[in-house]
């Protein structure tokens, strides 16, 4: 086993990792510690400007997006986001490359003393780790997307030109509340005295809270406009990403550290995926029949995959289905269309909801089909089954298309 491999294994032995423990009472938001560790590195920081990503939906693909656009326009851009699919490096990227193996060992044997004797989180530890690194390249800009709510998330140390929050839903209620001007509350959390805040949804119950914290912040507001920019041609197919897209847009507009023309967008849009790695966002990945991965994982977002889903062919749905257990699993099972044949799955992690039982909530909502012992088995049979004029959707789960990518 290499060194990096090695690290890695210690890494997720040692530390709590929110995404494979799932929810828990015990588990406690907290910037005490980041910014304590922040000064033990040397405030890496403060080394750079930032576009601040918070939101339910979309931040990923919109620092992405603004990623993009950025390398486009000729600027040095870190990139830091979450979770990984395949390769824990694609938290920490540089002008969209991977950071190196060994920058990730290094890291890990520098600090490890440190690490476990302040009782880091997995997450704090990562973001030390991408600050750092963004530091030490010397980047000119960074784009650094939110990990959980905003207020209390490890990322809220940095120096934002501009913060942004995507949508608002439904989820981790735990930690952000319970209704959606509770998390709207949360997210808004990012914003910063006289630093522009872009919001991507205007609706009655969250615009009032999103004022409230932008007055208290006196942070000047931005609405994403009614009347959007002009639609950029995208390599990201989904639907969903136009709204993202709009989101970006109004993001480079409502700051002036970073000019980006339009030529730049243009191109920025057009290359998301070969400029910043991006993956598992209504990937295709099979053309006949017609296969798509896709992270949607919640109510909203499941909505906006399936309704693109079931419009595009004319042909039998074969939908493989995993999710985690601490979701709300009927919430999201009532967003999938009842004439689908399902093939219920569990992804390789702990929280995964077991196959059977998802199955059986399933069929409680009408969904019908067989539930399967991993991805891949569930994928074959749906590729069995279905004929060349047939389409396969795979999802549920952030960790379902992990597993497909694998």
């Amino acid at each position: 086993m290499n060194h990096y491999q090695e690290t890695l294994d210690w890494l997720y032995a040692q530390l709590p990792v929110f995404q494979h423990q799932g929810a828990s009472p015990s588990y406690k938001l907290d910037l005490s510690k980041t910014i304590s560790f922040m000064s033990l590195l040397g405030n890496p920081e403060r080394a750079f400007p930032v576009f601040h990503v918070a939101g339910t939906n979309g931040k990923g693909s919109t620092s992405h997006m603004l990623a993009s656009c950025l390398q486009e326009a000729g600027y040095r851009v870190g990139l830091y986001t979450s979770p990984h699919l395949v390769d824990y490096r694609e938290r920490i990227r540089l002008n969209g490359q991977l950071i190196s193996e060994a920058s990730v060992t290094e890291f890990v044997d520098k600090w490890k003393t440190e690490l476990l004797a302040r009782k880091l989180s997995f997450f704090e530890m990562s973001v030390g780790m991408a600050f750092c690194a963004f530091a030490e390249a010397k980047v000119d800009v960074a784009v650094i997307e939110v990990g959980l709510g905003g207020r209390l998330d490890s990322t809220n140390v940095v120096h934002p030109i501009v913060t942004g929050v995507t949508s608002i839903d439904l989820d981790h209620q735990l930690y952000l509340g319970d209704t959606r001007a509770a998390i709207a509350r949360e997210k808004a959390g990012i914003f910063k005295k006289g630093i522009p805040a872009v919001i991507g949804i205007r609706d009655q119950e969250t615009e009032p809270v999103f004022l409230e914290v932008a007055n208290a912040a006196q942070a000047p507001v931005h609405w994403v406009p009614a009347t959007p920019h002009e639609a950029l041609p995208s390599d990201l197919l989904g639907d969903y990403q136009k709204d993202n897209q709009q989101m970006a847009l109004c993001m480079l507009d409502a700051q002036t550290s970073f000019l980006v023309d339009a030529a730049a967008r243009r191109r920025g849009m057009a290359h998301v995926i070969p400029n910043t790695g991006l993956q598992g966002r209504w990937q295709v990945v099979h053309e006949s029949p017609f296969t798509v991965l896709d992270t949607a994982h919640n109510p909203h977002g499941l909505r906006a995959a399936m309704a693109q889903f079931v419009s595009i062919g004319e042909g039998a749905m074969h939908i493989v289905i995993g999710m985690v257990g601490d979701k709300d699993i009927a919430a999201a099972l009532a967003c999938l269309p009842k004439e689908a044949h399902y093939y219920f799955c569990a992804p390789s992690i702990q929280r995964a909801l077991a196959a059977e039982r998802l199955r059986l909530a399933g069929a409680a909502l009408g969904l019908r089909g067989e539930s399967f012992s991993d991805v891949h088995e569930a994928w074959k049979a749906a590729q069995m089954n279905a004929t060349e004029q047939d389409r396969i959707y795979i999802g549920g789960s952030t960790f379902v298309v992990a597993d497909a990518l694998r």
